[in-house]
């Protein structure tokens, strides 16, 4: 073979090389942009979703409300409830046993300090992040101190069938019937403004072996046997039995 045809042959097969190669990098790319479509498209049509039919809730007033937290945080007693706005357990908690619990003296009086904390954890396994994106909501609401209404139109609106009744433009809707300044929410909840304190909540259930919802301590003392609920009587006795000790 002379070395032209040599050096033909080479050339074809460089750019067969060439060719594969190419072929080769068209294809990764077009995966990647494929996994990342899947991955953005859920949230991108959560963000556009009409927000649909929605229950309002009348807003009220809660004994010494700041941000998330209900009482005088220098009070001897100190009580924490880990929820879950998905949790069906959560919202049958807080419109009976939490709405018994804060019209008592011991409330009113700003002799408990309350503290609701964030325990998103039932959307781990979902594309959808419901219980995320609720409890970021939830927060920016806080910032304005309107978490408790917030709180109580995010029960009023469960559905635990359908992850959507929590969607982006839900939640954002929640806050406009709310009244909310929504340049102050939307740039809080665009921004995802409060990750780091809900992790830390998570962290602190963590520590403390929490792993389900709601999940109640006083004084640092969890009620309830297992993931037992505990009742408004239990909870009610635990506040007396640590006042009485003081």
């Amino acid at each position: 073979m002379s070395y032209a045809k040599r050096e033909e042959v080479r050339q074809q097969r460089l750019q067969k090389k060439r060719q594969q190669r190419l072929a080769t990098l068209i294809a990764v790319a077009g995966v990647i942009l494929v996994v990342v479509a899947l991955v953005g498209l859920p949230s991108l049509i959560d963000k556009y979703r009409p927000a649909g039919e929605y229950v309002s809730i009348t807003p009220q007033a809660y004994p010494f409300e700041d941000g998330r937290t209900l009482g005088d945080p220098n009070a001897i007693v100190v009580v924490e409830v880990f929820s879950d706005f998905q949790c069906s357990a959560c919202k049958n908690f807080a419109i009976t046993t939490e709405a018994q619990l804060i019209e008592t003296e011991y409330f009113q009086n700003g002799q408990v300090f309350y503290i609701a904390r964030q325990f998103p954890f039932m959307d781990n396994t979902s594309a959808i992040k419901a219980s995320d994106q609720a409890a970021n909501a939830s927060m920016c609401a806080a910032e304005q101190d309107r978490f408790w209404d917030y709180h109580a139109m995010l029960f009023a609106n469960q559905n635990t069938s359908n992850a959507t009744a929590y969607s982006d433009r839900r939640l954002v809707a929640f806050a406009e019937a709310l009244g909310l300044d929504m340049k102050a929410f939307n740039n809080c909840f665009d921004d995802n403004a409060y990750a780091a304190d809900i992790q830390a909540d998570i962290d602190r259930g963590a520590l403390l072996n929490v792993s389900g919802t709601p999940t109640v301590f006083v004084n640092g003392e969890k009620l309830g046997v297992g993931n037992q609920v505990p009742s408004y009587d239990d909870i009610l006795t635990a506040i007396e039995t640590a006042l009485s000790l003081q």
